[in-house]
Formats: structure tokens, sequence, C-alpha cells
């Protein structure tokens, strides 16, 4: 397999750059996930990674050597996409040993090679089956298939698991964990789903307008975002923002919100001035029912999970997302009375970007 440098890369098209100065480091046989909005450019650095197109500033490393010029089929870096692109006329052995054929191989070392990756990925008992006739989740699998007897140096995954029902994407999540694990191999997946860069990555790259925002574990990114923008944009339930400014009660540093609650955060001397403008972040577990807290508002939003009950409640001109236990009592229209774990509030300043915590 193989470590991937990028060193500045950018990607111009006729409206400036799309891509600028990305710099990320992956390890041999790390799992790297990126994730971002539509048109953040997450597909187009995968395309240029692998050949597809032309890298315009920067510098592209394979195992410590430069490979912005090399060709396509001799990076070894194979790309699986959102379609499958398999062969509809040929079966999945035909389909799996395809690029073995063309590149001259014996066919007794074809049918040796497709007998190993289909056994890897389960997939023996469907080798004289044709696309049409296997689910998506197969259908992903003979893709997979394919660019591993391309013998690569490492897997570049574009969305591959977006056109699967919710059951199939959870076991592709575990069927490529467990890939990873085997063949200890360096991948670099694209996606826009939550939970698939939550459950699978062992580092996140969060992209916004051409521009990484943060790279990191997903508890680092989930715990500590570098700004506002990675605090919306990580965690399947989205964060709560409350607008304040910095006071002092007593000796002690404090935030007070707009609705006149206070936060008490000690961290924060040092680290913001007295009157200064701050965005609070409140995961939804941050919050909780307490008859004693001062915070009070009306249940508008229900949606019992099982395991959990996440509800909104609208206080005053703001809607807060709450986490509670699935045996609380709620009904639409109540009043509840919330409370903060101050210790898990994060802050951010007037620019958006994070003030650390000690």
């Amino acid at each position: 397999m193989a470590a991937l440098e990028l060193i500045g890369v950018g990607k111009r098209r006729d409206d400036g750059f799309v891509l600028r100065e990305i710099d990320l480091a992956i390890a041999d046989g790390e799992f790297v996930v990126i994730v971002g909005p539509s048109g953040c450019g997450k597909t187009t650095l995968l395309r240029m990674l692998a050949g597809l197109e032309t890298i315009d500033a920067g510098e592209f490393r394979i195992n410590g050597v430069r490979s912005n010029d090399i060709p396509p089929e001799r990076r070894g870096l194979p790309m699986v996409f959102q379609s499958y692109a398999l062969y509809p006329h040929m079966d999945v052995a035909g389909n799996l040993g395809f690029s073995l054929r063309m590149a001259g191989r014996r066919r007794a070392e074809v049918a040796e090679r497709v007998a190993e990756v289909a056994a890897l990925l389960r997939l023996d008992p469907l080798l004289r089956r044709y696309p049409d006739s296997l689910s998506g989740g197969q259908r992903q699998r003979v893709a997979i298939g394919r660019a591993i007897l391309c013998a690569p140096k490492a897997f570049l995954f574009d969305e591959p698991l977006s056109n699967l029902d919710a059951g199939l994407r959870l076991q592709m999540r575990i069927e490529l964990a467990r890939l990873n694990r085997r063949l200890q191999a360096t991948m670099l997946y694209v996606t826009h789903d939550q939970m698939e860069a939550m459950t699978m990555a062992h580092r996140i790259v969060v992209l916004n307008g051409g521009c990484v925002e943060q790279v990191g574990t997903p508890l680092e990114l989930y715990r500590s975002p570098a700004n506002v923008f990675v605090a919306e944009f990580i965690g399947a339930s989205r964060i709560n923002l409350l607008r304040g400014e910095t006071v002092l009660d007593g000796r002690t540093m404090s935030v007070l919100l707009e609705d006149g609650v206070r936060i008490m955060m000690p961290w924060l001397a040092g680290k913001a001035s007295i009157g200064e403008k701050i965005t609070i972040g409140l995961r939804p577990e941050h919050l909780h029912l307490d008859p004693a807290a001062t915070m009070c508002g009306i249940v508008e939003f229900i949606e019992h999970l099982g395991h959990e009950i996440l509800f909104a409640v609208r206080c005053g001109g703001t809607s807060l997302m709450v986490r509670a236990d699935p045996a609380a009592q709620l009904r639409l229209g109540e009043s509840v009375q919330v409370g903060v774990m101050a210790e898990h509030a994060m802050a951010f300043g007037a620019d958006g970007v994070a003030l650390r915590g000690p």
C-alpha cells in the first residue's frame, strides 16, 4: 500500500481556484474520510489524486515520489464510484478478472486471483451471476473486488454507498472497515453521510469552499471543532448555538446569553475580554431536563428513537435540541426547564473561531 501526501495542492477553473492550498498527509494503511457540503471540492480532489483531473498548484506524492504528472493507469489509485460501473454482459467472475485479462495474465492466474478476492468479499456463491441479478450491496462488493485486483497502492472511494438503503449502508460500512483491517489498505473516502464519516474514519477532513477547515479524529472534531462551521457540520443532531457576551460573576468569567441565562465558563479568562461577543456551542446531550434550571421553554417537537428521545424546546426566539432518557414523559406544548452542562460548552469568538479550553 502507500502513504499519500498533498502539499499546497490546488485546482483552478475559469473563475478561479475551486481547491486551494490543500495540505494533507495520509499514512500507509490509514482510513481518511473527506466530508463537506455539496460543491466544496470533495470529488474534484479525489479525481485529481486518481489522475483524472490535472493538479494546477502544489505537489502530490505517493510514497514520497512526486506524482503530479504520472498517468492514471500507472498511479495505482483506482476509484470506486457511486454508480458501480460493472459490465452488464459479464458475470461476477468476468467483471472481477477484467483488468487482469487486459494485462495479459494467464487464465489460471486470473482464476486463482479472482477466487481469492471473491472469498475475501464473500462473493464465492455469486461468481456466475450477472450484475442485473445482484443487490446494490453485492454490486458494490464486486466493484471493490475489481479495484483490489488492480493491486492498488491506495483506494479512492467516491460516495460508494449513496445508492444503498439504510440497512445495506450499515452492512457495507462494516465490510469496508473489515477490509481496511484485513488488507492494511490506505483508503481515502468521500461522503456526505455523517454516520459513515464518524463510524469508519481514522481521521476526517472537513472541506468548505475548496479549503480544509479541520483535520482530526471523529471525536476530536465532535468535541473540539476548530470553528462554528465544523461544529455545525459534524454531528448527526445539530449543535445548539447560543449568542451572548462575557461578564464577570465576582472573579469568575461567565457568558450572559441573550435571554438572560448565565453560563459559568471560568476557563475563558485570558482567552476573551469582558464584554466580548461570544457564541456558545452545546450538543443536545449537554442539555437536560432540570426543574431547578433558569432556562425554560415550550416543547415543540419530539422524536422517539428507542434508546433516547430527541426533542426541540422553544426558548424565546431560540429553538434548542435536547437529548433525554427514553423514560422521560414529554408532551407537545408542555413547559419545561432545561439545564446546561457548562463543563462541555464550546465557545467561539466573533470571527467564528474556537476559543480553546484548558
